[in-house]
């Protein structure tokens, strides 16, 4: 591990920050703490046996930061935030949102999930008024405020439209506005983007950033697509899996405004490499690969002519 520093660290890599990159840290380091995960642990217990899934997480997240979960198959992210929004419970372990021990769902978190969780039988008008509303405001201010977050969006012009006859985009940006219409301190997204194209994954980056810049929210994501966690984050956290443990807090040194014009500059590209250290180190070994790759080829030369090569 100070080797790997050390090598970075002389390379100019991604523990060097430019004095604007560091002077943005020190400023979001001066706010309040608002969420605070503390020796988080989760097991699950059934008949087969005994199951760690989460082991020993401790991280903070600051005011209006937003935070990437990033880690292999397996390290327990989606677990993690679904604690978080209290979905599940831990087995040990505290969550704390402005200092109050989590208990359960609450008003004070939104989530967003990967699938479309949007109400069909509703428009996306009355998709967004249905958390304020049951929340106990007026339908006129409830209506009232739906169409200031769909014009914010940009998709104000669909207020009467049904979730089938948006895009999968489309329908994100709706879930987003829905889970911040109730003023959450906090917006917690599970890979949300990760069923949408390529071209529409990067546009839905750029409404999510708008969005944030524009809003006193502060975001925990999880993905696991690297060059996502890069483009949006203020810090990833790096889990490794079996059980899911906290491997490395990184500051990502790519300066704001992000765009897609930065992702072949040298700070995105040794933060990726840096990320891609941490996460393949826990994969499998060359020589289970090779293995693997030879079983396969073998199974495949049964059902082609291998000497009849298209090529």
């Amino acid at each position: 591990m100070n080797e790997i520093v050390s090598q970075t660290l002389s390379a100019g890599g991604y523990l060097k920050q430019a004095p604007e990159v560091r002077a943005r840290f020190d400023r979001m380091k001066a706010r309040d703490v608002l969420l605070e995960v503390k020796s988080l642990g989760k097991t699950f217990r059934s008949k087969a046996g005994t199951t760690v899934a989460l082991s020993d997480i401790n991280f903070q997240t600051h005011r209006r930061e937003f935070l990437c979960i990033v880690g292999p198959s397996g390290c327990g992210k989606s677990t993690l935030i679904r604690i978080l929004a209290g979905l599940e419970d831990q087995t040990s372990g505290q969550v704390l949102l402005g200092g109050k021990p989590v208990k359960g769902p609450g008003k004070d978190r939104g989530m967003v999930f990967q699938g479309y969780t949007l109400f069909p039988w509703l428009t996306v008008k009355k998709n967004v008024m249905f958390g304020l509303e049951v929340n106990g405001m007026s339908r006129f201010e409830a209506e009232t405020q739906a169409r200031q977050w769909l014009s914010l969006i940009g998709l104000d012009k669909f207020a009467e439209a049904y979730p089938h006859q948006l895009s999968g985009g489309m329908k994100q940006r709706v879930a987003i506005v829905r889970a911040l219409a109730n003023q959450p301190r906090i917006l917690l997204m599970d890979e949300p983007f990760g069923a949408l194209d390529a071209q529409t994954r990067t546009r839905m980056q750029a409404h999510l950033l708008e969005i944030w810049r524009k809003i006193d929210i502060t975001i925990v994501f999880i993905t696991h697509d690297l060059d996502e966690a890069i483009m949006l984050a203020d810090r990833i956290l790096v889990l490794k899996p079996h059980p899911g443990e906290v491997q490395e807090l990184i500051e990502v040194p790519v300066p704001r405004p992000r765009s897609e014009a930065q992702c072949g500059s040298e700070e995105f590209n040794v933060t990726r490499k840096r990320l891609e250290e941490l996460i393949y180190a826990h994969g499998t070994d060359d020589h289970e690969a090779e293995e693997d790759d030879a079983s396969v080829y073998a199974s495949l030369a049964r059902l082609t002519d291998i000497n009849d090569n298209v090529e």
